[in-house]
């Protein structure tokens, strides 16, 4: 966290507000994925670097999945990002991220307890995520650096560990769509 906190200490930092769809699927096989699991995340952003043209940033989220029939998470993720901005106001999105995930089950949990089985309490599992993000922004003024902003991200992500044993690794999908706003900006 020390190596991040400076990009947070600007006065100027945004709201970002990301409504999802989560999947459980092989990342970039599918394009948008159907039953909708959604989600939402909240976050802000600060950059490291940024010019007329480019911005090299990082992201500090939490968020919360509700994927029916299997799990429900809360979350925090952070992730690298690079944007590429055009004169028109869109921007090309990049990002790299990692977190960690705190999973409970949807369905009813049993224990093994004297020989039976009974129900019981779920506490909840730990879980690490790696992701990779492309994605899409418009900038609604793009002479201002401190304009708000629209974006779709298409994540792809791991879930470490899932079942050790049995499936190490659960990949996921998420489609994103998000709103950038700076509440100072002056």
């Amino acid at each position: 966290m020390m190596t991040i906190a400076p990009a947070y200490l600007e006065a100027q930092s945004p709201i970002t507000i990301t409504l999802q769809n989560e999947a459980t699927a092989i990342p970039f096989t599918r394009a948008f994925t159907r039953p909708i699991h959604p989600g939402i995340q909240v976050g802000t952003e600060g950059n490291y670097s940024s010019n007329n043209s480019a911005r090299f940033y990082q992201t500090l989220s939490i968020g919360y999945i509700f994927h029916r029939h299997l799990f429900k998470g809360l979350y925090i993720h952070t992730a690298l990002g690079y944007d590429y901005g055009f004169s028109s106001g869109i921007n090309l999105k990049a990002q790299v991220g990692i977190g960690y995930m705190r999973s409970f089950s949807t369905g009813k949990e049993y224990q093994f307890t004297n020989g039976q089985y009974k129900p019981g309490r779920d506490r909840g599992n730990s879980r690490f995520l790696f992701s990779v993000a492309p994605g899409l922004g418009y900038r609604f003024d793009n002479e201002n650096s401190y304009s708000t902003e629209i974006f779709t991200m298409y994540k792809g992500w791991l879930e470490y560990p899932f079942s050790p044993g049995f499936i190490p690794v659960m990949t996921h999908i998420s489609q994103e769509l998000g709103l950038s706003v700076y509440p100072n900006k002056k």
